[in-house]
């Protein structure tokens, strides 16, 4: 009997250390999903604000076209990176189309302050401060996201999570990796 008594207590324990351990495991799981989806919301927090600058590009420049006839080169070239910026997909590949719409952004304004007229021109200016609105906002969600993906990359790996992450990909950061591209344009008009 003592012999089956204890067989019982180590089935017992075998139990409940299972248990505890499928607990474990649910609860890693299931907070390595849930990081995964902040990632996600905050990436569309980004894209909402993305389409919004991509939106206001093509007016900027309609506006600016009448007056800049002879900087076709200068407004090609922004219609050409926000024609890339618009089909990044991924966090990386829109860090550097950003970053290149940002280079030709900054090109534009130098050229517009060439022309008094435009630079008085109220749906250029009105359009301009709504560009610059965005790309404040456009800079908070840029770093919640990359604060989310920290958070979610740090879960991941982790040990013990770890163990059990790895059909989980690492989140890609927002970021801008040429040096010249962090520059932030001067817009004087």
């Amino acid at each position: 009997m003592e012999g089956i008594g204890a067989g019982w207590i180590v089935l017992i324990a075998l139990v409940v250390l299972g248990g505890i351990l499928a607990i474990w495991f649910v609860g890693i799981y299931n907070s390595l999903i849930r990081a995964r989806n902040e990632v996600q919301s905050a990436w569309s927090h980004i894209d909402v604000q993305l389409k919004r600058r991509h939106d206001l590009i093509p007016n900027l420049i309609e506006t600016a076209r009448g007056y800049m006839q002879h900087e076709r080169g200068t407004l090609e070239a922004v219609t050409q990176a926000r024609n890339v910026a618009v089909g990044a997909r991924s966090p990386a590949a829109a860090g550097k189309a950003e970053g290149m719409l940002g280079a030709a952004l900054a090109g534009f304004y130098a050229v517009a302050e060439n022309y008094p007229e435009l630079k008085a021109n109220a749906n250029f200016l009105k359009l301009q401060d709504e560009l610059t609105e965005t790309e404040n906002r456009l800079s908070l969600v840029r770093q919640g996201y990359n604060d989310t993906a920290m958070r979610f990359n740090n879960l991941r790996e982790v040990f013990p999570n770890s163990l059990i992450a790895g059909s989980f990909a690492r989140a890609e950061m927002f970021e801008i990796t040429n040096p010249a591209e962090r520059e932030v344009p001067q817009v004087k008009f």
